[in-house]
């Protein structure tokens, strides 16, 4: 009897072991399987109420006018959101545009009715630059023809073709010249932002631009250069949408060259000295990027340098289409799970450091042209040809916020070595860090004056109330340490930032006003961004 109970009581221990560890298997399943999972739909977690201790939302139309059934109506009242997710604002409608007509009868809509009028694209802006309380908004989207000039190499294109569907059309015999470093925007927005991205050489979009075709808000065409209408096409580039709508840009491409990787891990603070004796003055450098380590053990220290430096000046025939990302759902998985920091940022850039390198697609065939040993070969368009599918989650309670910092190139060790402390004393989770090259910009309101170093994080957050108070105080700390390294922040994020460090880091902001207020003197164009700074630039 003795013998037979110790056997029942094992039994009991094995099978409340064997429920107990099927459960966990079943838990770390189901919550993996969460984390690698694509979104659902639209993520929208609410609003943000206030900038700067001024309250963002406006109270609703007393009299909302009729909706024009001669206008493609998308939506009829309701929110939209921005890439934040944070943004969510009540808007009159969205109006569907897919020709320069269609625009015009929209501005002429909004003018009889006493409307207001922003332009969206993608949406990829994070405080409420694409759109603003009770207006009406444009999307974009349908209005994306692009044509090929191959003998002056230009594509004149519509605005709202996204960099994607554009490098698809040119490859595999031309190449974008300038964008930034993922392809999903588009290009109305990277011109409203003066996006930059992985040919420090090209520079910003701005240096592309051969000439913007722009509707003002009187309905009038202009066409605006460097040689035409220049200040307009100053104030339209990087002018956040403020001053018309661009129907057309002709816009500089390149030959799809035919580059070598490589890869250098290298501690961050010698980043500089590398750049400007070897980098910079190496005309065959074609693309390149820094990331910056999050692991706990390294934090910001070490830096994989990308380099793809030029093997032929075209790519051979034959080419394959570009391919789509691969490994989306682990690659979701591992930044998700990076959001849990420690052990799991460590691995991640393990991960970065010796299995990534394995998984490096090579598309050019070598050729006795292209005498390179073992190198790997792609063409121009394959490192720009990612949509970051792997960013994107179905994760209801939390959402991930971009920011930069430009910083004359001289001050950046010590302004990394400051960021670095600031970050790690903080509770949000930074999932990359990066390091970018641009140059002084001439444009109404430039994010650098001089040659500078842009560090992009990439930073989560909870979708409460304690989520936002940790980035509010996280970004006004970097833009403090920016500033008092003779540098600036990029505005095309969250609008945490106080009138005082606006005005510090853009003191051309004020002017900028007065133009958008002489082309536009009825501000029919408007975002929740315009009615921000504006309010904050009249802050003593």
């Amino acid at each position: 009897m003795a013998i037979h109970r110790r056997r029942r009581g094992i039994s009991r221990r094995l099978l409340l072991g064997a429920v107990a560890m099927g459960g966990a298997v079943y838990w770390t399943g189901n919550a993996l399987a969460r984390l690698a999972r694509a979104p659902t739909g639209p993520k929208s977690l609410g609003r943000i109420a206030d900038v700067d201790g001024m309250a963002l939302a406006t109270k609703p139309l007393d009299a909302a006018p009729a909706f024009d059934p001669a206008l493609k109506w998308l939506a009829k009242g309701g929110e939209i959101n921005d890439a934040s997710a944070l943004s969510a604002t009540p808007v009159y409608g969205v109006v569907e545009v897919a020709s320069e007509a269609d625009v015009a009868n929209a501005l002429a809509f909004a003018r009889d009715n006493g409307l207001k009028v922003s332009m969206a694209g993608v949406r990829h802006s994070m405080g409420g630059h694409a759109f603003d309380d009770n207006a009406l908004v444009l999307d974009m989207r349908k209005f994306n023809k692009v044509s090929v000039n191959e003998i002056l190499k230009t594509i004149t294109v519509e605005p709202g073709a996204t960099w994607h569907d554009i490098q698809n059309l040119l490859h595999p015999r031309f190449a974008v010249k300038a964008m930034q470093s993922t392809d999903i925007f588009t290009v109305g927005g990277s011109i409203s932002v003066n996006a930059h991205g992985m040919d420090h050489q090209a520079g910003s979009v701005a240096g592309s631009i051969r000439s913007l075709r722009v509707m003002l808000a009187n309905g009038e065409v202009v066409t605006a250069s460097r040689a035409m209408n220049e200040d307009l096409f100053r104030h339209v580039v990087g002018g956040y949408g403020l001053f018309g709508v661009v129907v057309s840009a002709v816009i500089e491409i390149v030959d799809n060259a035919v580059y070598r990787t490589s890869r250098e891990i290298i501690r961050a603070e010698r980043f500089p000295r590398v750049f400007e004796r070897q980098m910079e003055p190496d005309k065959g450098l074609g693309l390149f990027y820094g990331h910056l380590s999050t692991s706990p053990l390294n934090f910001l220290e070490d830096m994989i340098v990308y380099r793809y430096d030029k093997a032929a000046d075209a790519a051979p025939a034959g080419q394959a289409a570009l391919d789509e990302p691969e490994g989306v759902g682990t690659k979701r998985l591992v930044m998700n799970l990076a959001k849990q920091g420690g052990f799991f940022q460590w691995a991640k850039w393990l991960a970065e450091k010796y299995l990534e390198p394995r998984s490096e697609t090579c598309t050019v065939a070598r050729t006795a042209a292209m005498s390179e040993g073992e190198a790997c070969l792609v063409t121009r368009n394959n490192p720009m040809h990612d949509s970051v599918p792997y960013l994107f989650n179905d994760l209801q309670d939390e959402t991930d916020i971009l920011h930069e910092y430009f910083v004359p190139r001289g001050e950046f060790n010590l302004f990394l070595a400051a960021a670095r402390r600031i970050l790690a004393a903080q509770p949000l989770a930074l999932l990359n860090a990066s390091v970018r090259v641009v140059h002084g910009e001439d444009v109404a309101l430039p994010y650098a004056t001089e040659p500078a170093f842009a560090l992009v994080l990439y930073v989560n957050q909870s979708a409460d109330e304690a989520g936002n108070q940790a980035m509010r105080g996280l970004t006004r700390a970097l833009i403090d340490l920016t500033l008092r390294h003779r540098g600036r922040f990029f505005l095309p994020y969250q609008l945490h930032y106080t009138g005082r460090q606006l005005l510090a880091s853009y003191p051309e902001l004020p002017d900028f006003l007065a133009r958008k207020r002489s082309y536009d003197p009825d501000e029919l164009f408007t975002s929740t961004f315009y009615r921000a700074i504006k309010a904050m630039a009249a802050v003593d």
